[in-house]
């Protein structure tokens, strides 16, 4: 019986499986990749409010401390979105008739709040707890980074299942005293490998095998 394949038919058969598998290889390197980028996570994205506030001038400029404006941050779930009273009670006296205040001048003027746009806006499925996290000493930067540096303000964090776990695997390299919670650019005491552990002793942080149990996160 005469042979139906060349000899060259098994390099290409050979040659054929594996361009195959470096095929499924790309492809899945391709959706990992993309599923963590920017234009997924929506991260690095600067977002259209109804006033362009700037955390880089009150808070990086005058030093308004976080807490001022993000009253229930140490006592709630929820950080707080300040109600236009608080802008008010500086821009009844400073840039009091500047043109691009008016939303802020109207807002109190009509008693009808502010539309902004969440940034850090987790899934519905997803559980966080503002408060709990600035007892057991995670500082506003650790997750929202420099915003005394953001002219408007960003996510900085994909705010993706890993990106929590990799703190919740080991707390010790990310807590920081709680008088230093609010401080931009904080530079630990001592160093972090030492100074970590003994605050996670300190603010009692449950074990890794807690921290990570689903019902954590996800109730």
């Amino acid at each position: 019986m005469s042979q139906v394949f060349p000899k060259s038919a098994n390099a290409w058969s050979k040659a054929s499986i594996f361009a195959l598998l470096f095929v499924v290889a790309f492809l899945g390197w391709l959706i990992l990749t993309i599923q963590r980028s920017d234009y997924v996570t929506t991260a690095n994205h600067f977002v259209e409010q109804p006033v362009q506030f700037s955390h880089q001038h009150h808070a990086g400029g005058i030093g308004i401390e976080c807490r001022y404006c993000h009253t229930s941050v140490e006592v709630s779930p929820s950080a707080g979105i300040p109600p236009t009273k608080t802008c008010i009670n500086c821009h009844s006296q400073i840039w009091n008739t500047s043109p691009y205040l008016e939303p802020v001048r109207a807002s109190f003027r009509d008693d009808r709040p502010l539309n902004w746009i969440r940034i850090h806006d987790l899934p519905d499925f997803v559980y966080f707890n503002h408060s709990i996290h600035v007892r057991k000493g995670v500082g506003c930067e650790t997750c929202h980074g420099r915003v005394d540096r953001m002219p408007l303000m960003l996510q900085t964090s994909s705010l993706q299942m890993e990106w929590c776990l990799d703190c919740h695997r080991d707390p010790a390299r990310f807590v920081r005293p709680r008088d230093q919670i609010t401080t931009m650019g904080y530079v630990p005491a001592k160093a972090q490998a030492e100074l970590g552990p003994e605050l996670v002793r300190e603010y009692k942080i449950a074990d890794t095998e807690r921290l990570t149990n689903c019902s954590v996160c996800h109730r």
